[in-house]
Protein backbone atom coordinates (compact mmCIF):
# COMPACT_ATOMS: atom_id res chain seq x y z
CA UNK A 1 0.00 0.00 0.00
CA UNK A 2 2.86 2.34 0.85
CA UNK A 3 4.74 1.62 -2.23
CA UNK A 4 1.37 1.91 -4.60
CA UNK A 5 1.00 5.16 -2.46
CA UNK A 6 4.67 6.26 -3.31
CA UNK A 7 4.55 5.64 -6.95
CA UNK A 8 1.11 8.13 -7.33
CA UNK A 9 3.11 10.56 -5.42
CA UNK A 10 5.67 10.60 -7.78
CA UNK A 11 3.56 9.59 -11.34
CA UNK A 12 0.12 11.74 -10.51
CA UNK A 13 1.37 14.10 -13.25
CA UNK A 14 0.82 11.13 -15.62
CA UNK A 15 -1.68 9.22 -13.92
CA UNK A 16 -4.33 11.55 -13.43
CA UNK A 17 -4.90 11.91 -16.92
CA UNK A 18 -4.39 8.06 -17.85
CA UNK A 19 -6.78 7.20 -15.08
CA UNK A 20 -9.14 10.10 -17.08
CA UNK A 21 -8.79 8.32 -20.34
CA UNK A 22 -9.33 4.59 -19.17
CA UNK A 23 -12.32 6.21 -17.02
CA UNK A 24 -13.51 7.40 -20.59
CA UNK A 25 -12.93 4.17 -22.33
CA UNK A 26 -15.39 2.36 -19.58
CA UNK A 27 -17.92 4.75 -19.78
CA UNK A 28 -18.15 4.52 -23.41
CA UNK A 29 -18.30 0.70 -23.26
CA UNK A 30 -21.04 1.16 -20.66
CA UNK A 31 -22.99 3.48 -23.49
CA UNK A 32 -22.15 0.66 -26.07
CA UNK A 33 -23.59 -1.77 -23.73
CA UNK A 34 -26.81 0.11 -21.83
CA UNK A 35 -29.06 1.96 -23.75
CA UNK A 36 -30.75 2.36 -20.10
CA UNK A 37 -27.65 4.03 -19.00
CA UNK A 38 -27.59 6.67 -21.87
CA UNK A 39 -31.20 7.32 -20.57
CA UNK A 40 -30.43 7.97 -17.17
CA UNK A 41 -27.58 9.94 -18.18
CA UNK A 42 -29.35 12.21 -20.88
CA UNK A 43 -32.21 12.94 -18.59
CA UNK A 44 -30.59 13.11 -15.04
CA UNK A 45 -27.28 14.34 -15.55
CA UNK A 46 -26.03 15.93 -18.88
CA UNK A 47 -28.42 19.09 -17.88
CA UNK A 48 -25.95 19.82 -15.11
CA UNK A 49 -23.34 20.69 -17.58
CA UNK A 50 -25.60 23.02 -19.35
CA UNK A 51 -26.76 24.49 -16.03
CA UNK A 52 -23.35 25.05 -14.66
CA UNK A 53 -20.46 24.59 -16.83
CA UNK A 54 -22.90 26.39 -20.13
CA UNK A 55 -23.80 29.45 -18.06
CA UNK A 56 -19.98 29.83 -17.20
CA UNK A 57 -19.13 30.02 -20.98
CA UNK A 58 -22.26 32.03 -21.95
CA UNK A 59 -21.26 35.08 -20.17
CA UNK A 60 -18.19 35.44 -22.62
CA UNK A 61 -19.45 37.13 -26.12
CA UNK A 62 -17.42 35.16 -28.51
CA UNK A 63 -16.98 31.18 -28.95
CA UNK A 64 -15.29 30.03 -26.04
CA UNK A 65 -15.26 26.71 -28.07
CA UNK A 66 -14.19 27.69 -31.49
CA UNK A 67 -10.98 29.53 -29.85
CA UNK A 68 -10.04 25.77 -27.79
CA UNK A 69 -10.49 24.19 -31.13
CA UNK A 70 -7.56 26.91 -32.86
CA UNK A 71 -5.62 26.68 -29.69
CA UNK A 72 -5.49 22.61 -29.74
CA UNK A 73 -4.48 22.90 -33.42
CA UNK A 74 -1.41 25.12 -32.50
CA UNK A 75 -0.43 23.33 -29.57
CA UNK A 76 -0.74 20.20 -31.34
CA UNK A 77 1.33 21.60 -34.16
CA UNK A 78 3.89 22.65 -31.85
CA UNK A 79 4.37 20.00 -30.08
CA UNK A 80 5.04 17.67 -33.28
CA UNK A 81 7.16 20.50 -34.42
CA UNK A 82 9.62 20.70 -31.15
CA UNK A 83 9.52 16.65 -30.73
CA UNK A 84 10.22 16.53 -34.22
CA UNK A 85 12.87 19.16 -33.47
CA UNK A 86 14.54 17.49 -30.33
CA UNK A 87 14.52 13.83 -32.58
CA UNK A 88 16.65 15.52 -35.36
CA UNK A 89 18.98 17.51 -32.02
CA UNK A 90 19.51 14.28 -30.53
CA UNK A 91 20.25 12.43 -34.08
CA UNK A 92 22.99 15.51 -35.01
CA UNK A 93 24.49 15.34 -31.57
CA UNK A 94 25.20 11.67 -32.05
CA UNK A 95 27.09 11.87 -35.18
CA UNK A 96 29.23 14.93 -33.93
CA UNK A 97 32.38 14.31 -31.90
CA UNK A 98 34.63 16.89 -29.88
CA UNK A 99 37.68 16.98 -29.40
CA UNK A 100 39.72 13.64 -28.62
CA UNK A 101 36.69 11.92 -30.28
CA UNK A 102 34.64 13.10 -27.01
CA UNK A 103 31.02 13.90 -27.51
CA UNK A 104 29.90 17.66 -26.55
CA UNK A 105 28.19 18.03 -23.26
CA UNK A 106 24.64 17.25 -23.33
CA UNK A 107 22.11 20.19 -23.35
CA UNK A 108 19.05 18.97 -21.00
CA UNK A 109 16.86 22.05 -20.88
CA UNK A 110 15.10 20.87 -24.24
CA UNK A 111 14.43 17.70 -22.87
CA UNK A 112 13.19 19.07 -20.01
CA UNK A 113 10.91 21.56 -21.37
CA UNK A 114 9.80 18.87 -24.05
CA UNK A 115 8.78 16.27 -20.89
CA UNK A 116 7.04 19.25 -19.27
CA UNK A 117 4.83 20.19 -22.46
CA UNK A 118 3.92 16.68 -23.17
CA UNK A 119 2.52 15.84 -19.79
CA UNK A 120 0.56 19.32 -20.27
CA UNK A 121 -0.17 18.32 -23.77
CA UNK A 122 -1.11 14.44 -21.88
CA UNK A 123 -3.23 15.97 -19.07
CA UNK A 124 -5.75 18.13 -21.93
CA UNK A 125 -5.78 14.77 -23.83
CA UNK A 126 -7.85 13.25 -20.66
CA UNK A 127 -9.68 15.96 -19.98
CA UNK A 128 -10.71 16.40 -23.84
CA UNK A 129 -11.59 12.67 -23.99
CA UNK A 130 -13.72 12.93 -20.83
CA UNK A 131 -15.50 16.45 -21.79
CA UNK A 132 -16.42 14.30 -25.19
CA UNK A 133 -17.85 11.23 -23.82
CA UNK A 134 -19.60 13.14 -21.09
CA UNK A 135 -21.39 16.16 -23.55
CA UNK A 136 -21.36 13.92 -26.63
CA UNK A 137 -20.48 10.45 -27.12
CA UNK A 138 -22.57 9.25 -24.78
CA UNK A 139 -25.65 10.72 -25.88
CA UNK A 140 -25.15 8.98 -29.66
CA UNK A 141 -26.71 5.82 -27.66
CA UNK A 142 -29.84 6.85 -26.42
CA UNK A 143 -33.58 5.56 -27.14
CA UNK A 144 -34.77 7.71 -30.41
CA UNK A 145 -36.74 10.65 -29.92
CA UNK A 146 -40.09 9.25 -30.76
CA UNK A 147 -39.51 6.10 -28.01
CA UNK A 148 -38.92 8.37 -25.18
CA UNK A 149 -41.93 11.05 -26.32
CA UNK A 150 -44.83 10.85 -28.06
CA UNK A 151 -44.22 11.75 -31.92
CA UNK A 152 -47.55 11.76 -34.25
CA UNK A 153 -50.00 8.94 -34.43
CA UNK A 154 -48.88 5.60 -33.99
CA UNK A 155 -46.46 5.36 -36.09
CA UNK A 156 -46.68 2.54 -38.46
CA UNK A 157 -43.62 -0.12 -39.54
CA UNK A 158 -43.32 1.55 -43.32
CA UNK A 159 -44.74 4.97 -44.78
CA UNK A 160 -45.09 4.50 -48.66
CA UNK A 161 -44.88 6.61 -51.56
CA UNK A 162 -48.50 7.96 -50.87
CA UNK A 163 -47.68 9.61 -46.91
CA UNK A 164 -44.42 10.94 -48.47
CA UNK A 165 -46.62 12.20 -51.38
CA UNK A 166 -49.09 14.26 -48.93
CA UNK A 167 -46.08 15.44 -46.25
CA UNK A 168 -44.10 16.75 -49.17
CA UNK A 169 -46.84 18.59 -51.17
CA UNK A 170 -48.17 20.10 -47.72
CA UNK A 171 -44.53 21.50 -47.36
CA UNK A 172 -44.23 22.53 -50.82
CA UNK A 173 -47.94 24.50 -50.18
CA UNK A 174 -47.18 26.27 -47.24
CA UNK A 175 -43.62 27.52 -48.42
CA UNK A 176 -45.07 28.56 -51.50
CA UNK A 177 -48.12 30.45 -49.77
CA UNK A 178 -45.59 32.30 -47.18
CA UNK A 179 -42.76 33.21 -49.66
CA UNK A 180 -44.46 36.34 -50.74
CA UNK A 181 -45.40 37.70 -47.51
CA UNK A 182 -41.40 37.46 -46.40
CA UNK A 183 -39.72 40.88 -46.08
CA UNK A 184 -37.17 41.62 -48.68
CA UNK A 185 -34.73 44.49 -49.86
CA UNK A 186 -34.39 45.98 -53.35
CA UNK A 187 -32.71 42.99 -54.15
CA UNK A 188 -35.12 40.26 -53.42
CA UNK A 189 -32.80 38.59 -50.75
CA UNK A 190 -34.73 38.16 -47.82
CA UNK A 191 -34.67 40.70 -44.52
CA UNK A 192 -35.92 39.68 -40.67
CA UNK A 193 -36.31 42.64 -38.59
CA UNK A 194 -36.27 41.40 -34.78
CA UNK A 195 -34.49 39.62 -32.06
CA UNK A 196 -33.64 35.99 -33.56
CA UNK A 197 -31.76 34.69 -30.83
CA UNK A 198 -34.70 35.63 -28.64
CA UNK A 199 -37.34 34.02 -31.04
CA UNK A 200 -34.95 30.90 -31.12
CA UNK A 201 -34.77 30.06 -27.33
CA UNK A 202 -38.39 31.22 -26.77
CA UNK A 203 -39.87 29.04 -29.37
CA UNK A 204 -37.49 26.07 -27.57
CA UNK A 205 -38.78 26.94 -24.32
CA UNK A 206 -42.33 26.30 -26.03
CA UNK A 207 -41.54 23.28 -27.56
CA UNK A 208 -40.56 21.88 -23.96
CA UNK A 209 -44.08 21.67 -22.85
CA UNK A 210 -44.06 18.07 -25.28
CA UNK A 211 -40.65 17.81 -24.71
CA UNK A 212 -39.60 17.96 -21.13
CA UNK A 213 -35.61 17.62 -21.62
CA UNK A 214 -35.91 21.04 -23.64
CA UNK A 215 -36.75 22.73 -20.66
CA UNK A 216 -34.18 24.94 -18.61
CA UNK A 217 -31.62 27.23 -19.17
CA UNK A 218 -30.28 28.48 -22.87
CA UNK A 219 -27.18 30.29 -23.66
CA UNK A 220 -27.05 32.37 -26.25
CA UNK A 221 -26.00 30.96 -29.85
CA UNK A 222 -22.89 32.99 -31.41
CA UNK A 223 -21.48 33.03 -34.58
CA UNK A 224 -18.47 31.48 -36.10
CA UNK A 225 -15.22 33.27 -36.14
CA UNK A 226 -14.42 31.56 -39.10
CA UNK A 227 -17.31 31.45 -40.91
CA UNK A 228 -16.32 31.29 -44.20
CA UNK A 229 -14.21 28.47 -43.37
CA UNK A 230 -17.30 26.53 -41.87
CA UNK A 231 -19.39 27.85 -45.15
CA UNK A 232 -16.79 25.78 -47.34
CA UNK A 233 -17.50 22.95 -45.18
CA UNK A 234 -21.09 23.35 -45.85
CA UNK A 235 -21.91 23.54 -41.96
CA UNK A 236 -24.73 26.24 -40.73
CA UNK A 237 -23.97 25.40 -36.83
CA UNK A 238 -21.72 24.05 -34.52
CA UNK A 239 -22.24 22.42 -31.04
CA UNK A 240 -18.83 22.32 -29.33
CA UNK A 241 -19.02 19.94 -26.47
CA UNK A 242 -16.00 20.96 -24.45
CA UNK A 243 -17.32 24.38 -24.06
CA UNK A 244 -21.20 23.51 -24.14
CA UNK A 245 -21.92 26.17 -26.84
CA UNK A 246 -24.12 26.49 -30.07
CA UNK A 247 -22.96 27.84 -32.73
CA UNK A 248 -24.12 29.37 -35.89
CA UNK A 249 -22.61 30.22 -38.89
CA UNK A 250 -23.47 34.34 -39.80
CA UNK A 251 -22.65 34.30 -43.35
CA UNK A 252 -25.26 31.93 -44.64
CA UNK A 253 -28.53 32.74 -46.08
CA UNK A 254 -31.19 34.45 -43.26
CA UNK A 255 -33.71 32.38 -43.49
CA UNK A 256 -31.49 29.59 -42.82
CA UNK A 257 -30.71 31.22 -39.09
CA UNK A 258 -34.02 30.03 -37.33
CA UNK A 259 -34.01 26.33 -37.77
CA UNK A 260 -30.61 26.32 -37.09
CA UNK A 261 -30.59 28.19 -34.05
CA UNK A 262 -32.63 25.94 -32.36
CA UNK A 263 -31.23 22.61 -34.09
CA UNK A 264 -27.70 24.13 -32.25
CA UNK A 265 -29.38 24.14 -28.62
CA UNK A 266 -31.28 20.87 -28.76
CA UNK A 267 -28.00 19.51 -29.06
CA UNK A 268 -27.52 21.22 -25.37
CA UNK A 269 -30.35 19.46 -24.48
CA UNK A 270 -28.89 16.01 -25.28
CA UNK A 271 -30.03 15.23 -28.79
CA UNK A 272 -26.82 14.83 -30.47
CA UNK A 273 -28.36 13.39 -33.59
CA UNK A 274 -28.66 14.99 -36.30
CA UNK A 275 -31.68 14.20 -37.93
CA UNK A 276 -32.96 14.32 -34.60
CA UNK A 277 -31.75 18.18 -34.19
CA UNK A 278 -32.96 18.91 -37.50
CA UNK A 279 -36.87 17.35 -36.46
CA UNK A 280 -36.42 19.90 -33.01
CA UNK A 281 -35.35 22.92 -35.45
CA UNK A 282 -38.32 21.90 -37.90
CA UNK A 283 -41.13 21.99 -34.84
CA UNK A 284 -39.50 24.57 -32.60
CA UNK A 285 -39.86 27.17 -35.62
CA UNK A 286 -42.88 25.79 -37.55
CA UNK A 287 -45.05 26.79 -34.46
CA UNK A 288 -43.94 29.83 -34.15
CA UNK A 289 -46.30 32.99 -34.88
CA UNK A 290 -43.59 34.62 -36.50
CA UNK A 291 -43.91 33.93 -40.21
CA UNK A 292 -40.19 33.98 -41.09
CA UNK A 293 -39.86 31.32 -38.40
CA UNK A 294 -42.38 28.94 -40.21
CA UNK A 295 -40.77 29.55 -43.29
CA UNK A 296 -37.38 28.72 -42.08
CA UNK A 297 -39.36 24.90 -41.02
CA UNK A 298 -40.75 24.67 -44.71
CA UNK A 299 -37.26 25.23 -46.01
CA UNK A 300 -35.01 23.50 -43.91
CA UNK A 301 -36.87 19.80 -45.07
CA UNK A 302 -37.93 21.24 -48.32
CA UNK A 303 -34.66 19.33 -50.24
CA UNK A 304 -35.38 16.52 -48.05
CA UNK A 305 -38.52 15.46 -48.64
CA UNK A 306 -38.77 16.65 -52.10
CA UNK A 307 -35.80 14.18 -52.67
CA UNK A 308 -37.23 10.91 -51.27
CA UNK A 309 -40.48 11.93 -53.07
CA UNK A 310 -38.77 11.79 -56.37
CA UNK A 311 -37.43 8.35 -55.43
CA UNK A 312 -40.48 6.86 -54.43
CA UNK A 313 -41.87 8.15 -57.72
CA UNK A 314 -39.36 6.08 -59.62
CA UNK A 315 -37.78 8.99 -60.77
CA UNK A 316 -40.91 9.66 -62.80
CA UNK A 317 -40.75 13.00 -64.14
CA UNK A 318 -44.71 13.21 -64.98
CA UNK A 319 -45.68 11.96 -61.95
CA UNK A 320 -43.66 13.93 -60.01
CA UNK A 321 -44.83 17.03 -62.00
CA UNK A 322 -48.25 16.40 -61.67
CA UNK A 323 -47.88 17.31 -57.59
CA UNK A 324 -47.88 20.93 -56.36
CA UNK A 325 -44.75 22.66 -58.03
CA UNK A 326 -42.18 24.13 -55.77
CA UNK A 327 -42.67 28.40 -56.22
CA UNK A 328 -40.10 29.93 -58.18
CA UNK A 329 -39.49 32.37 -55.16
CA UNK A 330 -39.34 29.20 -52.79
CA UNK A 331 -36.48 28.25 -54.95
CA UNK A 332 -34.42 31.50 -54.86
CA UNK A 333 -34.78 31.19 -51.35
CA UNK A 334 -34.05 27.82 -50.56
CA UNK A 335 -29.90 28.05 -50.49
CA UNK A 336 -26.82 27.84 -48.17
CA UNK A 337 -25.07 31.03 -49.30
CA UNK A 338 -25.40 33.95 -51.86
CA UNK A 339 -24.00 33.97 -54.87
CA UNK A 340 -22.18 37.24 -53.64
CA UNK A 341 -21.47 35.69 -50.74
CA UNK A 342 -20.00 32.40 -52.11
CA UNK A 343 -17.61 35.08 -54.54
CA UNK A 344 -15.97 36.53 -51.19
CA UNK A 345 -15.49 33.19 -49.56
CA UNK A 346 -13.57 31.40 -52.89
CA UNK A 347 -11.76 35.00 -52.89
CA UNK A 348 -10.45 34.81 -49.47
CA UNK A 349 -9.95 30.76 -49.08
CA UNK A 350 -6.68 29.79 -48.33
CA UNK A 351 -7.70 26.06 -49.26
CA UNK A 352 -9.97 25.04 -52.30
CA UNK A 353 -13.63 24.67 -51.17
CA UNK A 354 -13.31 21.55 -53.06
CA UNK A 355 -10.57 20.14 -50.72
CA UNK A 356 -11.83 21.40 -47.76
CA UNK A 357 -15.42 20.03 -48.21
CA UNK A 358 -14.06 16.50 -49.08
CA UNK A 359 -11.64 16.68 -45.50
CA UNK A 360 -14.89 17.41 -43.84
CA UNK A 361 -17.27 15.05 -45.02
CA UNK A 362 -14.31 12.25 -44.32
CA UNK A 363 -14.05 13.07 -40.86
CA UNK A 364 -17.73 13.52 -40.25
CA UNK A 365 -18.64 10.15 -41.75
CA UNK A 366 -15.84 8.60 -39.87
CA UNK A 367 -17.11 10.86 -36.96
CA UNK A 368 -20.84 9.41 -37.15
CA UNK A 369 -19.91 5.52 -37.68
CA UNK A 370 -17.32 5.26 -35.36
CA UNK A 371 -20.32 6.47 -32.58
CA UNK A 372 -22.81 3.82 -34.29
CA UNK A 373 -24.72 6.01 -36.87
CA UNK A 374 -23.83 3.29 -39.67
CA UNK A 375 -25.25 5.08 -42.11
CA UNK A 376 -22.90 8.11 -41.38
CA UNK A 377 -24.15 11.69 -42.96
CA UNK A 378 -27.31 9.79 -44.53
CA UNK A 379 -28.61 9.98 -41.70
CA UNK A 380 -29.74 13.38 -41.46
CA UNK A 381 -32.23 12.64 -43.90
CA UNK A 382 -33.57 10.76 -41.43
CA UNK A 383 -35.25 13.50 -40.48
CA UNK A 384 -37.97 12.61 -43.18
CA UNK A 385 -38.92 9.47 -41.22
CA UNK A 386 -39.91 11.12 -38.13
CA UNK A 387 -41.73 14.12 -40.23
CA UNK A 388 -43.95 10.60 -41.67
CA UNK A 389 -44.35 9.39 -37.50
CA UNK A 390 -45.79 13.47 -36.40
CA UNK A 391 -47.77 13.84 -39.27
CA UNK A 392 -49.47 10.43 -38.97
CA UNK A 393 -53.07 10.71 -38.43
CA UNK A 394 -53.13 14.65 -39.22
CA UNK A 395 -51.80 14.48 -42.71
CA UNK A 396 -52.90 10.68 -43.88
Amino acid sequence: MIKIRMYLKKKWKTAVPAFLIAFSLLLNLAGWISRSFCNFYARHIFPVWVETYGRLTGLFPFSVGERMLYLAAVLTAVLALWSSAAFVRAAIRRCRRGPGGKKPPENKRLPVALGIYGTVYFWITGVVCLVMTLNCFLLYHVSPVYERYEIGGAGRERYGAAEIAALRDYVVEQANALAPLMSRDGEGDLVYEGDMIREAKEQMGRLSGRIDTLKGYYPDPKPLLASDFFSQQYIMGYYFPFSMEANYNDIMYVVNLPTTLCHELSHLKGFILEDEANFIGYLACVDSEDDFFRYSAYLSVLGYLDRDFYQAAGKDREVYQSHPAISELVLRDDIFLTGETWEEVEETALISTETVKEVSNTFTETALVLNGVEDGRVSYSRVVDLLLRYYDGILY
